[in-house]
């Protein structure tokens, strides 16, 4: 099985919009996406599919540490990629992003993307056109699956 991603490709570091960037998740971002996360319980139900229970009301911040901690192990393995997409200033995290294989026939990966329910009215639409477009020009992908989003 052919990995995930080439090992001569260079993974994408950054993604600049005036509105946020992303950059890759990691430990560090704890507090801010911890706070993105519990504030937007509601919101984010459901997120990655029909029946998710993430995030759970009970989630901790040990927790959250975590799953971020897997999150940035996996990016340096390269079998996913875990994207935090902060405020111009890095004063806030506005949400995630993420990069998944996919088992999908049509696909080469499967991409999912949130924003904290705080922002998510003047933020959602262009972090998910513009997530969509940086997938399809600056990654190896031919097709990506957006599950649970209209991609016409």
């Amino acid at each position: 099985m052919p990995p995930f991603i080439p090992t001569t490709f260079p993974i994408p570091q950054r993604l600049t919009h005036p509105k946020f960037h992303l950059r890759p998740l990691t430990i560090h971002d704890v507090v801010k996406d911890y706070d993105a996360v519990m504030t937007s319980i509601d919101h984010l139900r459901g997120i990655f599919g029909e029946g998710d229970t993430w995030p759970a009301p009970t989630l901790t911040l040990e927790q959250d540490l975590i799953d971020l901690g897997w999150h940035q192990k996996e990016f340096q393995r390269r079998t996913s990629f875990a994207y935090t997409v902060m405020s111009p200033d890095e004063s806030l995290c506005l949400g995630c992003a993420y990069i998944y294989p996919t088992t999908r026939e049509t696909h080469d990966a499967e991409a999912y993307c949130w924003t904290r329910a705080s922002h998510a009215a003047d933020l959602d639409a262009p972090l998910f056109e513009t997530f969509r477009t940086w997938l399809t020009t600056a990654w190896p992908f031919k097709s990506v699956a957006f599950p649970g989003r209209p991609t016409a």
